[in-house]
C-alpha cells in the first residue's frame, strides 16, 4: 500500500514510478533510461519546447536493435520510398503514436535532430509522417532508428507497400454494433417495467432483471460510449470546450441517475434510453464518416483534371490522350515544361528534369538515355521520349496539386463563423442545461434529471459544423462533373468574393484548335520546314502549337541546345542550323515594330526570313460570356503580343473593358498586384505557361487546359477549354453556395431553438432527443445537398435561355 501511494509521474511518458525505481536527472523524474534518454536528446537540440504542447506526451522507446537492419537492403528500400532522384528521398511512414501536437511539433522538426533530414510533414488523420532527406548524408535505416530512439517507431509492413493494402479502422463498426446489442435487449428486458404488468414472477424477479440490465449497459457505457469521454477530457485539457463535453456529460448523469434509481429501489432507471441515446449518436457520426468518405472518393476516382499527354503510336503518329488512359508500355512526348505524368525510362540521349514541385529543389537534374524518371518532374529543354513502367497514378498529381508549397493564405470565412458559434454553443448549452435542472429540481426530480440530459443532448452543432463542408463538398462534385476541377473547398469561397476579371488573351480567349495563319517572306526549302518544324515540336506555347499543326507532316530530326526563352521565343539547333523562333525583336527584324498584328518571325543562321501572321479564333460563345459578365465584375484583358487585335477586341468587347498589350510574365504578376492593392478581389484566367506568376498572385486564379500536359500547381482551377463559355455559370453557383450555407446556418439554429424550448420545459424525453439529434444531421445534409442541385439546374437553365434568345 505504501508503494502504491508512494509513486510519481515520468516526465516524458506519463507513466507511474514505483519511487524504487525512479531515475532522476536535470530535477525531473524518469521510469526508464529510455525516457531520459529522448529528453536528453531534445535537451541537446534545444526541442523542450515538445513539452510545452502536452504533459508527458511522449512514449517509452523500445529496444528494437537488429529489426530494420533489413532496411539496408536497397531492393527493399525502393519498394518504401515514394521518390528517389540523385540524393533527393521521399519517404511516408506509418507513425501509430502520433496524438497530439506535441506530437505533430517533434516530427515536423526533425531536421534538427539529424543532419541530412531537409524537411518533415504530419499528416495527422492518417498518422503518417512525410520526409524529405538526403541519401548520401542519412539512411532510411538511421531515420527509422532516429523516429523508434524518442519513442516514435514507425509501421513497417512490406506486405503494405508491395500489394498498397491500408488498413481500414473499424473501431465505430464495433461500437456502433455493441451499442445496439445492448439497447436492442434492454429494451425487451424492459417491457414489463413499460406495461406495469402485477404478475407474480415478474415482481418476484424484477430486482433481478433490473441488475440483468444494468449489466447489459456496460458495454455500451464503457466502450462504445467511450470515444466522448477521451474527447471531452482532451477537450478539458487543452482548456477548449467542444460539443463532445456536454453529451459526455448527459451520458454520465443518466448512468449515475439510473444506477442510484436501481440500488434504492425507486425504479428500473433509464439505461434503455441511455443505450438508445449512445447507438442513435454513433448512427449519425458513421452517417458523417460514410458520407465524407463518399465525396472524398468520388473526387478521387473522377481523377480531378483533364490533364492530356502526346502519346506515340507504333506507326510513329502523335495522339493526344487522357492521363489515366497511359499504359505500362505505352512511349510517351514530353515537350518543354510539360509534367512527367507516370514513372517511366528515358529513351531519349539526355534530358533535364525540374522536381521543384516534389522536392521544392529548383535545380534540374540531367538524365541519360536508359534512366528512370519519376512522376511530378517537369522537362525543362528539347522534347524527350520516355517509355511508361506504371500506369498513372492521379492521386499523386493531385497530391503535388494540393501541396501546402502551393496554397494561398486566404480569411476562411466559413470556418470562423463555425468556430465562432462552437466557441459560445458549449458554454451557453451547459449554463441553459444547469438552468433547467436548477428550476426543475426543486418540482419534479426525475423531470429535472430529464431536463438535464435532454438540453444536452437535443442542441447539438453537428448539424450547424457540417453545413459548410457538405454544401461545398457537393459543389465541388457539380463542378467537377462539368469538367471544372477545384483545388479544393475554399476556392468556392473565393470565386463567390471576385469583383475582378483578368483574362490572358492567347491561348485563353483565342483557341489553340483554330487560326488562320498566312505566310509573309522568303521562301523555305523543305529542309528549313523540316528543320523549323522539329523545333516547334518541343515547345508548348499557343502559337507555336498552333503553328506545328499547320506545317505540314513531315519527318522529325533531332534538336540540341534548344531554349524557351519567356516572352520572346525559342531556338535550337538541328540539322547544323541555329533557327529562332519568336518576336520580331528576338528573331531580328527591327523593322517590324511599328507593324501590328499577331506574328511569329523565323531566323536561320542569322538570317531573317519572314513571319507567320496569325488571324486568331476567339472562343466560341466569348461575346455572350463577356456580356453577362459585365454587369457584375471589373473586366481586363492582358497580352503578351502586340496591340494588332486591338480593334477586333474593341468591337467583341463591352465598353469599358481594359486592355493592355505587350506585357512580359512579370508585368502581368505586377498588374494583378496593383489590382489587389486598390482593394479589388481578382479572378485572373491564363494558360498556365507566360502566366503561372499571376495566376500565383491572384486571389483566384484559373488555367485553362486545352490539350497539352502544361501543369501549374500555382492555380486553383482547372477549367477544360470546351466549358470556357460557362465561366460565368461556375461564379453564380459559387455564390448560390454561400447562399445555401447561410440558409442552413439558419435552419440549424432555429432547430437548436425548438429542441430546447421543448427540451427545457420538460416535453422531450431524452431518447426522443437521441434520435432527433441524428436526423437532424441527415436533414441538414438533405436540405444542402438539394438545395445545392437545385439552384445548379436552375442556373444552367436559365443559361440555355441566354444562350438561346
Amino acid at each position: 500500500m505504501s508503494k502504491v501511494m508512494d509513486t510519481k509521474n515520468c516526465f516524458h511518458c506519463g507513466l507511474d514510478i514505483v519511487k524504487e525505481a525512479e531515475i532522476i536527472f536535470d530535477a525531473k523524474t524518469f521510469c526508464c533510461n529510455g525516457c531520459k534518454t529522448v529528453y536528453e536528446i531534445f535537451s541537446l537540440n534545444d526541442l523542450t519546447c515538445y513539452y510545452d504542447f502536452e504533459k508527458s506526451p511522449g512514449a517509452t522507446p523500445q529496444e528494437i536493435k537488429g529489426k530494420y537492419d533489413f532496411l539496408d537492403n536497397e531492393n527493399i528500400v525502393s519498394k518504401i520510398l515514394e521518390f528517389q532522384e540523385d540524393t533527393t528521398a521521399i519517404v511516408s511512414l506509418s507513425i501509430p503514436h502520433i496524438h497530439c501536437s506535441s506530437c505533430i511539433w517533434i516530427l515536423e522538426n526533425l531536421q534538427r535532430l539529424q543532419k541530412g533530414i531537409s524537411s518533415s510533414q504530419v499528416n495527422f488523420p492518417e498518422k503518417k509522417v512525410r520526409i524529405v532527406y538526403n541519401s548520401a548524408q542519412v539512411s532510411l535505416s538511421e531515420l527509422v532508428y532516429l523516429l523508434s530512439s524518442i519513442g516514435y517507431e514507425p509501421y513497417i509492413s512490406l506486405e503494405n507497400y508491395e500489394t498498397q493494402k491500408q488498413n481500414i479502422d473499424r473501431s465505430l463498426t464495433y461500437k456502433l454494433g455493441v451499442a445496439f446489442f445492448c439497447f436492442g435487449n434492454i429494451m425487451l428486458l424492459s417491457f414489463p417495467e413499460y406495461f406495469e404488468v402485477k404478475e407474480f414472477w415478474l415482481d418476484n424477479y424484477k430486482p433481478f432483471f433490473r441488475w440483468l440490465i444494468f449489466a447489459l449497459a456496460l458495454p455500451s457505457f464503457f466502450y462504445s460510449a467511450s470515444g466522448y469521454y477521451v474527447s471531452a477530457y482532451k477537450s478539458i485539457r487543452s482548456k477548449m470546450l467542444n460539443i463532445d463535453i456536454p453529451i459526455a456529460l448527459g451520458i454520465i448523469v443518466m448512468f449515475i441517475r439510473s444506477l442510484v434509481d436501481i440500488v434504492l429501489d425507486y425504479g428500473s432507471g433509464f439505461f434503455d434510453s441511455l443505450t438508445g441515446l449512445i447507438f442513435f449518436m454513433l448512427l449519425g457520426k458513421m452517417f458523417q464518416i460514410k458520407t465524407y468518405s463518399f465525396l472524398s472518393f468520388e473526387r478521387d476516382f473522377k481523377s480531378y483534371f483533364p490533364v492530356a499527354v502526346t502519346r506515340i503510336n507504333s506507326d510513329a503518329s502523335e495522339e493526344s490522350v487522357a492521363v489515366y488512359d497511359i499504359q505500362k508500355g505505352d512511349r510517351l512526348l514530353i515537350r518543354n515544361q510539360e509534367l512527367i505524368p507516370v514513372d517511366g525510362i528515358l529513351i531519349s540521349e539526355k534530358a533535364a528534369i525540374d522536381y521543384s514541385f516534389v522536392t521544392g529543389e529548383a535545380i534540374p537534374i540531367n538524365k541519360n538515355s536508359g534512366d528512370k524518371v519519376f512522376a511530378g518532374g517537369k522537362q525543362i529543354g528539347k522534347v524527350i521520349e520516355m517509355e511508361v513502367l506504371f500506369s498513372v497514378s492521379q492521386s499523386y498529381l493531385t497530391q503535388l496539386w494540393s501541396n501546402d508549397v502551393f496554397q494561398k493564405k486566404v480569411a476562411q470565412k466559413h470556418k470562423s463563423i463555425t468556430d465562432s458559434i462552437s466557441r459560445y454553443f458549449t458554454p451557453i448549452l451547459l449554463l441553459i442545461a444547469f438552468l433547467g435542472f436548477g428550476y426543475w429540481i426543486f418540482t419534479d426530480v426525475n423531470t429535472a434529471f430529464n431536463v438535464f440530459t435532454a438540453v444536452l443532448i437535443v442542441a447539438c452543432p453537428c448539424a450547424l459544423a457540417l453545413t459548410a463542408p457538405f454544401t461545398l463538398g457537393n459543389i465541388l462534385r457539380i463542378t467537377g462533373k462539368q469538367q471544372f476541377y477545384l483545388k479544393n473547398a475554399l476556392v468556392i469561397e473565393q470565386l463567390a468574393q471576385v469583383d475582378t476579371i483578368v483574362f490572358d488573351k492567347t491561348g485563353t480567349i483565342t483557341t489553340n484548335k483554330k487560326s488562320n495563319i498566312l505566310y509573309e517572306g522568303k521562301s523555305f526549302s523543305e529542309e528549313n520546314l523540316i528543320q523549323i518544324k522539329s523545333v516547334l515540336r518541343a515547345s508548348n506555347h499557343p502559337l507555336s502549337r498552333m503553328l506545328y499543326d499547320f506545317l505540314p507532316d513531315v519527318e522529325r530530326l533531332n534538336t540540341s541546345n534548344f531554349e524557351e526563352i519567356t516572352g520572346k521565343g525559342i531556338q535550337a539547333e538541328v540539322a547544323g542550323n541555329f533557327i529562332k523562333i519568336g518576336s520580331a525583336g528576338f528573331a531580328g527584324n527591327s523593322e517590324e515594330n511599328s507593324v501590328i498584328q499577331t506574328s511569329v518571325h523565323i531566323q536561320i543562321n542569322d538570317e531573317y526570313f519572314g513571319k507567320y501572321v496569325f488571324k486568331n479564333q476567339y472562343r466560341e460563345g466569348l461575346e455572350q460570356l463577356f456580356k453577362n459578365l459585365k454587369n457584375k465584375y471589373q473586366i481586363k484583358v492582358l497580352s503578351g503580343d502586340n496591340a494588332g487585335e486591338k480593334t477586333a477586341l474593341e468591337q467583341l468587347l463591352p465598353q469599358a473593358t481594359e486592355l493592355v498589350f505587350n506585357q512580359k510574365p512579370e508585368q502581368k504578376l505586377e498588374f494583378i498586384r496593383q489590382l489587389q492593392d486598390s482593394g479589388k478581389n481578382v479572378m485572373m484566367v491564363g494558360d498556365g505557361l507566360n502566366d503561372a506568376g499571376a495566376l500565383a498572385q491572384s486571389n483566384v486564379g484559373i488555367s485553362i487546359s486545352e490539350n497539352v500536359n502544361v501543369f501549374s500547381p500555382a492555380c486553383d482551377a482547372i477549367l477544360e477549354a470546351g466549358q470556357f463559355q460557362k465561366l460565368d455559370y461556375f461564379l453564380k453557383l459559387s455564390k448560390k453556395a454561400m447562399l445555401v450555407i447561410k440558409m442552413s446556418f439558419g435552419l440549424s439554429l432555429l432547430y437548436n431553438v425548438v429542441g430546447l424550448s421543448f427540451a427545457v420545459t420538460g416535453n422531450l424525453d431524452p431518447l426522443i432527443a437521441a434520435i432527433i439529434m441524428p436526423l437532424s444531421t441527415i436533414t441538414i445534409v438533405s436540405f444542402v445537398t438539394l438545395m445545392s442541385n437545385y439552384y445548379a439546374r436552375k442556373l444552367i437553365g436559365s443559361r440555355k435561355l441566354e444562350v438561346g434568345s
